[in-house]
């Protein structure tokens, strides 16, 4: 009827800690499900152990280190095809992936990539914390000259896949063995570093952002799943 919105529905899958290699398999099992429309939006919500990736550009000389002494501080270094530059995930990181149709909601990649950024930033005023999109071109959230979240995408035939990293507390020593997204002279920072006092668990925070995923984007019917019935319904997640 003229006037109704279409509901959009989306299915939230709380995924916990998962290997880098196997979320990126479980991200091409659902996109290619998403195409041939076998599941609704579904987005994935978890964290890394340590891993530096590298996007489709292949930026090597953004590796401050050989990739021998990553392996050496227990971290994996993995090769995407994304857009973006070298970046860290890691404990105490927040983590979305959705796997959308970009043509159902009439999206295009830049209004995309701004909703995603959209998202951090209400996540950040949440706690008072003043965060803004990159300027000149430059993708992600930052406060200050700081960046506290970073963006790297993969669009298929309208499908999404990859996403959004939002640092809660991570490790920052980590990115000190790399240039952030190629940006030499700014630096990254968390929201933790940012308030300066305690914060609620990571999964209230995981939470607190799936909640500004689904007002940026207007999805109105949210349903979820967690990591143990997942693993029932697929057989593993990779």
């Amino acid at each position: 009827m003229q006037g109704m919105r279409l509901r959009r529905s989306l299915e939230v899958w709380k995924l916990g800690i998962v290997n880098y290699s196997d979320a990126l398999k479980l991200q091409e099992r659902l996109v290619s499900a998403r195409k041939s429309n076998k599941i609704p939006d579904t987005l994935l919500s978890l964290q890394h152990p340590p891993t530096y990736t590298l996007g489709k550009r292949r930026t090597y000389h953004n590796l401050l280190v050989p990739e021998a002494d990553l392996l050496t501080m227990g971290a994996e270094l993995h090769y995407t095809e994304r857009g973006g530059d070298i970046t860290f995930h890691g404990p105490r990181q927040a983590i979305l992936y959705p796997i959308i149709s970009l043509r159902n909601i009439g999206f295009g990649a830049r209004k995309y990539v701004e909703n995603l950024e959209q998202t951090m930033i209400e996540l950040a005023l949440q706690y008072s914390v003043q965060a803004h999109a990159g300027k000149d071109g430059q993708t992600g959230v930052w406060v200050g000259d700081q960046k506290i979240g970073a963006i790297g995408v993969r669009i298929s035939s309208g499908i999404t896949s990859h996403g959004l990293a939002f640092n809660i507390d991570p490790d920052l020593n980590y990115f000190k063995h790399i240039v952030p997204c190629g940006i030499a002279d700014k630096g990254v920072t968390s929201l933790r570093k940012e308030t300066g006092g305690l914060l609620p668990t990571d999964d209230v925070i995981h939470e607190q952002l799936i909640g500004c995923f689904v007002r940026s984007f207007g999805f109105c019917d949210v349903s979820s799943k967690d990591n143990e019935s997942i693993l029932l319904e697929n057989g593993g997640i990779g």
